[in-house]
């Protein structure tokens, strides 16, 4: 394997990216549904708010363990960076949620889980496909936010000076 894709896909770095993703999936997934009952909105629409709910919780645990950025004060930067790139792996989130659950919908009844001793009943198809769609979300943050988040690639000083 080349120095380079070795460095992209450290063990040490994927595993500490996996569990930060891991929280901001079920932060994903528990914001999701709580939008969706308090909110009253379909579950197309409540994948891209609890998306971003769970960004700004992602965002610092991926600075602060994932990518060893701690110590980088370029906070303000990567945030910028980070917003731009889950942005573009919101669409990818959404996408690879809505396509296969309308897909499976049309052609299947849902599945759903009643919890015991509740009223509430959880979706397992929809659950099921919104971790689909995290899937492809997290293959794409995970490079786009260690080749150009937490790197310092000039961008964002070309960006400022674009606007001023």
């Amino acid at each position: 394997m080349s120095d380079k894709k070795a460095a992209l896909f450290n063990q040490k770095d994927l595993f500490a990216y996996f569990v930060v993703a891991g929280l901001g999936a079920c932060v994903q997934l528990l914001a999701g549904g709580l939008i969706k009952d308090w909110f009253r909105v379909s579950y197309e629409d409540s994948i891209l708010p609890a998306y971003f709910i769970a960004l700004v919780v992602g965002f610092f645990l991926t600075k602060l363990f994932a990518f060893n950025a701690r110590q980088s004060k370029q906070t303000r930067r990567e945030m910028f960076k980070y917003v731009l790139v889950a942005s573009f792996s919101g669409v990818i989130t959404w996408l690879f949620s809505t396509i296969p659950y309308e897909f499976i919908h049309n052609r299947h009844p849902d599945i759903f889980f009643h919890i015991p001793y509740s009223v509430k009943k959880i979706n397992i198809t929809q659950i099921g496909t919104t971790i689909h769609g995290m899937g492809y979300s997290f293959i794409s943050n995970y490079i786009l936010h260690k080749t150009f988040t937490f790197k310092s690639s000039g961008f964002y000083d070309r960006f400022k000076v674009l606007l001023k």
